[in-house]
């Protein structure tokens, strides 16, 4: 994006960085795009493995995974040529259906608005729209995945999909799962301070993005972005979360200056007695699943796995 100086911003059409497409999963899958509300612009796309779809055969239905792209809230969509590989990947690899949905961005329309959309959408989806989902997603096995701001998306929209659990019937969450979630705060971390020349996501980029994407007003110590200050504020806001006996996922690398928050993030989650599991690698760099097919894979197949227990 380009930042102009009367607060608005423009959004490039090409990404700045390269899409490794040497490892094109994109004829392994088959998709659908849906509009979810015509009047906020939203929508979602239906990714299925294209196995399922086609099988002279019957076939069980497959585990529904609810995606929310990254971007900071501010760029990127569901579109996106990021996101495309890792969508085939998950669906292929684990298998699922995947659905990704598109939601408002800032700073057109700041926070909470990403996250009213995803709920919206968690509504949408339980009254199954499309045949796609009613014919091959099993909605007893439906888990929230999202990376980067679109694993805070999970984090906070996830928070009130348990309040509300019971409305959401069918659809039955299993898990929350966090990949490289963008969280921020004031004061800096350790990694935030030994990557601040980050060339992927160095903290100034993500300093601009929380003044775009929080309320107005707001500072990075906002529940939005600090979830330390929400868990601080409320110690029992994981409880119906435990109740509900979901499962966690946070996944990260210390080559990301995020690092610090997700570990974080963990640690409480724990103590506060969240069955959540955290999985950090050495090196490495934010977004990494997005732009390197094989960590794609990876991280699919860790997702595999936490999928497997249901």
């Amino acid at each position: 994006m380009v930042h102009n100086s009367d607060g608005s911003i423009t959004r490039l059409q090409k990404p700045l960085v390269p899409i490794n497409t040497s490892n094109d999963l994109s004829h392994l899958v088959v998709t659908k795009d849906i509009t979810i509300n015509s009047s906020k612009n939203t929508w979602a796309r239906i990714i299925l493995p294209f196995e399922l779809l086609y099988s002279t055969t019957s076939t069980p239905k497959l585990p529904l995974v609810i995606y929310f792209h990254g971007g900071g809230f501010i760029v990127a969509t569901v579109d996106s040529p990021s996101f495309q590989g890792l969508y085939a990947s998950i669906a292929s690899e684990i298998p699922a259906v995947v659905v990704s949905i598109e939601y408002r961005q800032a700073p057109e329309h700041r926070l909470p608005a990403a996250y009213d959309d995803c709920m919206e959408a968690l509504h949408w989806i339980k009254n199954k729209p499309d045949e796609l989902l009613s014919n091959h997603a099993d909605f007893s096995k439906c888990f929230l995945m999202g990376t980067s701001a679109g694993g805070n998306v999970v984090y906070h929209v996830g928070l009130c999909a348990a309040e509300s659990w019971d409305n959401l019937n069918p659809l039955e969450i299993k898990g929350l799962i966090l990949n490289q979630p963008f969280f921020g705060g004031n004061e800096r971390t350790q990694s935030e301070v030994r990557l601040s020349n980050d060339k992927v996501l160095p903290p100034i980029i993500s300093d601009i993005m929380w003044d775009l994407g929080l309320p107005k007003g707001a500072d990075r110590d906002h529940e939005y972005s600090n979830p330390m200050v929400g868990i601080e504020s409320n110690p029992n806001l994981l409880d119906q979360v435990k109740l509900l006996g979901w499962k966690m996922l946070v996944t990260g690398c210390d080559g990301d200056p995020l690092i610090d928050r997700q570990v974080d993030l963990v640690m409480v989650l724990k103590e506060l007695g969240v069955q959540v599991e955290g999985s950090f690698t050495q090196g490495f760099y934010h977004g990494l699943e997005i732009i390197d097919p094989l960590k794609a894979k990876e991280f699919s197949l860790l997702v595999k796995e936490l999928i497997r227990h249901f």
